[in-house]
């Protein structure tokens, strides 16, 4: 499908999930397709006639084993040149974050925005977010 003879954006979202001025992040395994070996927000992309918070709410069952409920606007979008990522700051959720995914992750940890300096990030503005999203 194509808007005026370009590729429409890849729709992806995602979760900050804060917790003691920390925020859980993923690092993508090396064999991803897209950032391999990458610390990243949990989330993904959002299905055909899939509405972005019920994605948000699946990705972040299947990623990470919580429940999640996703009211309101976004907290941002990021756009890249291929996508559009919306993210929710997530500060209540059901069950403990775990690694539910390992074909797509190896790690997960809490870090705060300070924290992230010498980290291989998916994209270089997830500090900058993330310090917005915990208030620093």
């Amino acid at each position: 499908m194509s808007d005026a003879g370009t590729a429409l954006p890849h729709h992806v979202v995602a979760g900050v999930l804060r917790r003691g001025g920390r925020v859980l992040l993923a690092h993508r395994t090396p064999d991803r397709r897209w950032y391999p070996g990458a610390w990243d927000l949990p989330g993904g992309h959002v299905g055909a006639g899939e509405q972005p918070g019920s994605a948000l709410r699946r990705e972040l069952r299947e990623e990470l084993g919580v429940e999640v409920d996703v009211v309101g606007e976004p907290f941002a979008s990021v756009r890249g040149r291929d996508f559009r990522m919306d993210v929710w700051v997530v500060d209540r959720w059901a069950g403990e974050p775990t690694n539910c995914a390992p074909d797509e992750h190896d790690a997960l940890a809490w870090l705060s925005p300070d924290e992230l300096g010498g980290l291989v990030l998916a994209d270089p503005r997830l500090p900058e977010l993330l310090r917005a999203a915990v208030g620093h």
